[in-house]
């Protein structure tokens, strides 16, 4: 969330993998675009020009990118590339970078995609866990009990963060004062959320969601196919839920009695909507060496 507010995140079980091997030239291939001159591999190439020349290495490197996270779909996708790429780098060239500046470089390529990206995704995807952020401010870890599970359901609608974040923009704009007390109220949301976390409270959890879905909805960020599914997961047994990203398409998150997550899952399955179940906490990027 943008404009001051406290946000929740929390790292999902589906993954980026970026190879780096040295190369005559600088190149990037990647499963989702064929074209290695694609305008959305540009991020990328963006990311290493500022890590080559912050550190003064040769840039001659191929990166391989291999993603099970759908883009467009309100989970992070280019901060995880990013954040992978941005790691490999590092590791390749043994520059020790700590998490805090793997997100700095990472905010790079995010720029590029989103325009004024919040910082919550890479900050996510480096640290994994679940956290409260807001800009400008540390982010806070959230300890949970033990594993929580949640329902992930991708509306098959790819939206774009910049177009959502001047849409909002307007309607701050437009309606200042309403606005800064629908973003306060999602602010407390947000606490409150990370409280249900902790102490486990699935259904107190359901319920912050359906709240914060109706506040979104009211700032113009949802649409019909998000509506849709959240009421279905509603009829199918689901606490509740709501959109995840910046809107306007995207995904539905909803918490969910462990009994009926697989008829739920089934359910929206059958109806076109891709969704798995996704169990947290778990960590953040890693890299590595392979002889």
């Amino acid at each position: 969330m943008v404009h001051g507010a406290w946000a929740l995140a929390a790292a999902l079980p589906r993954k980026v993998r970026v190879e780096v091997r040295p190369a005559p030239s600088f190149g990037v291939t990647s499963d989702r675009f064929r074209d290695a001159r694609s305008r959305e591999l540009l991020p990328v190439v963006r990311v290493v020009e500022d890590m080559s020349r912050e550190f003064a290495v040769d840039p001659r490197l191929n990166f391989s990118i291999t993603s099970s996270v759908p883009g467009g779909a309100g989970l992070g996708s280019s901060a995880a590339t990013m954040v992978a790429v941005a790691s490999a780098f590092s590791r390749f060239y043994s520059l020790g970078l700590r998490a805090s500046e793997i997100i700095r470089f990472a905010m790079v390529g995010e720029r590029e995609v989103h325009g004024k990206p919040s910082g919550i995704d890479p900050a996510i995807c480096a640290k994994g866990g679940v956290i409260l952020y807001r800009r400008g401010t540390p982010s806070r870890r959230v300890r949970l009990q033990g594993p929580f599970s949640l329902l992930v359901s991708y509306s098959g609608i790819n939206r774009s963060t910049r177009g959502q974040i001047g849409r909002v923009s307007r309607v701050k704009e437009r309606l200042p004062g309403l606005f800064s007390t629908l973003v306060s109220g999602i602010s407390d949301l947000s606490l409150s959320a990370a409280d249900a976390l902790r102490s486990g409270d699935k259904e107190g959890l359901g319920n912050l969601l359906a709240v914060n879905q109706a506040v979104l909805g009211s700032m113009g960020v949802s649409n019909a196919t998000i509506d849709e599914m959240v009421d279905l997961m509603g009829s199918l047994g689901s606490y509740g839920g709501k959109l995840t990203g910046a809107g306007g398409g995207g995904s539905v998150i909803a918490v969910c009695p462990e009994a009926k997550e697989k008829s739920i899952v089934s359910g929206l399955t059958a109806r076109g909507f891709e969704t798995f179940r996704a169990q947290i906490p778990v960590g953040g990027v890693r890299s590595w060496l392979e002889r």
